[in-house]
């Protein structure tokens, strides 16, 4: 398992793979893992730096116990 803070450095380097898997409409962690060939641990990471900034949205239907996520403006 690699460090956390490595791990959240790299978001701004997925940052757009994770928007262009969201274009096509909103995604679960674990989707949006299997779209970008990443471990889910990572992407869940990068996926709350993504919401803390406005990047990305999660819905408030949850979906087999996740909830999806929908990119945010540009």
């Amino acid at each position: 398992m690699r460090d956390t803070r490595e791990v959240i450095r790299e978001e701004p380097l997925h940052r757009d793979a994770i928007l262009a898997a969201l274009a096509d409409g909103p995604l679960t962690v674990p989707e949006i893992a299997a779209t970008i060939g990443e471990p889910e641990r990572e992407v869940m990471f990068w996926m709350m730096g993504m919401r803390k900034y406005g990047r990305v949205a999660e819905l408030r239907e949850e979906t087999d116990g996740y909830f999806p996520f929908k990119a945010v403006g540009s």
